[in-house]
């Protein structure tokens, strides 16, 4: 079993929450996870899993099953199903408020469940879980995380054609039955064609016009589209930084497919040879590097990329323990190379240190402070 860096802060969290909440997309581990923390924090805790209609039937009358369990912690898996709990929970929180009385899974931000962020405000902490990260997995097999990506049925698939099987199955269950299920009617297909889109338009600046024309539809529906994509742990929109400086910037954002490996799904692409001579292997890899210096940032950080209308660029952009920017290039070389735009984005932002991540093996500098560091490397550089 993998060892889950989200194990710990949910565990701590239960002890000064009255309900914790563990977010992340379908089949990303967080059942595992609650029972890891089951097992340690509460054996005798109660599990629910509103997939089972056997545990759907126990919540007929939600508040008489609920108020057995006062002083246990209950577990409620897929909490999207039933968004009516929310309002229950909370009353009987307000009636006695100890901690750690509900850990509740869900597949969908809390936005889109109705009514949870203002049905638990103040008594609920989410964390949410990724798909696993290299930090997570075996660093030699750096490569295989890359193609397959980190949802753990995927990962540890026997091989590449069972892992490729698995994502497809992936990708039309979540169209055909995960987003009807939080009442969202958009067909399949079309949500389908538009996914498809965004891997082909992976790390690119988001162009609402232009997809739009492409699908047929309006600029708002595919925004629409957009929205639910990133409510579902699917896309990250990585916003672009503005500063204070007279600069022309860019405010469009650059979206994302999280998981490389349904980003890879949705290209056709199934081994490591087509990926490595796949055109957008270099926005791929972006990509996958941008999740896992996500993953080990602190939550709730702000991360961001740069970019001028004169051209000055940096991949993603985030600020260190003494608040300082710090820029960080990402190339798909073992001899990186930085271009100018970095380097007046540098100077623009008055940077005092760098990275460009590389898949190579050896950190060296290559000068203003900027060093060539490996992806294994990285968390070197995220606890200074």
């Amino acid at each position: 079993m993998i060892k889950r860096k989200l194990k710990g802060i949910i565990l701590k969290s239960l002890k000064t929450y009255p309900v914790v909440g563990i977010l992340g997309s379908r089949q990303v581990g967080k059942t595992t996870l609650a029972k890891a923390v089951k097992k340690i924090a509460r054996p005798d805790a109660v599990y629910l899993d509103l997939e089972l209609p056997s545990d759907l039937n126990k919540l007929q009358d939600a508040e008489l099953y609920l108020r057995q369990f006062e002083k246990s912690l209950v577990i409620i898996d897929e909490i999207q199903r039933m968004p009516s709990l929310y309002p229950l929970l909370r009353a009987l929180v307000d009636q006695n408020r100890i901690s750690g009385r509900f850990l509740i899974l869900g597949s969908a931000s809390p936005e889109l469940i109705r009514h949870s962020s203002e049905s638990l405000a103040g008594r609920i902490i989410y964390h949410e879980l990724t798909p696993l990260n290299l930090f997570e997995t075996d660093a030699g097999k750096l490569k295989n995380l890359l193609l397959r990506g980190g949802y753990p049925n995927s990962y540890l698939a026997k091989n590449d054609d069972e892992s490729f099987i698995w994502r497809e199955s992936y990708i039309k269950t979540y169209l055909e039955m995960d987003i009807p299920q939080l009442e969202i009617h958009i067909p399949a297909m079309q949500l389908r064609r538009f996914w498809t889109m965004l891997a082909h338009s992976h790390g690119q600046l988001w162009n609402a016009s232009k997809i739009a024309g492409s699908l047929g539809i309006s600029a708002p529906t595919v925004r629409r589209y957009l929205d639910i994509l990133e409510s579902t742990f699917i896309v990250r929109q990585l916003q672009p930084y503005h500063t204070n400086t007279k600069k022309r910037l860019i405010k469009s954002p650059k979206v994302y497919i999280r998981d490389s490996g349904l980003n890879h799904a949705l290209l056709r692409i199934k081994t490591l040879d087509d990926l490595t001579g796949h055109p957008s292997v270099g926005a791929s890899w972006e990509g996958f590097v941008i999740e896992q210096i996500v993953s080990l940032l602190p939550e709730n950080s702000q991360y961001y990329f740069y970019r001028s209308n004169a051209g000055a660029e940096i991949d993603f952009l985030y600020f260190d323990q003494q608040n300082k920017p710090v820029p960080v290039e990402i190339k798909y070389s073992l001899s990186p190379a930085v271009s100018k735009g970095f380097w007046n984005a540098y100077e623009d932002l008055f940077c005092k240190r760098g990275y460009v991540i590389y898949p190579g093996s050896e950190t060296y500098p290559i000068s203003k402070n900027v060093t060539a560091l490996p992806l294994t490397k990285l968390q070197t550089i995220l606890t200074t």
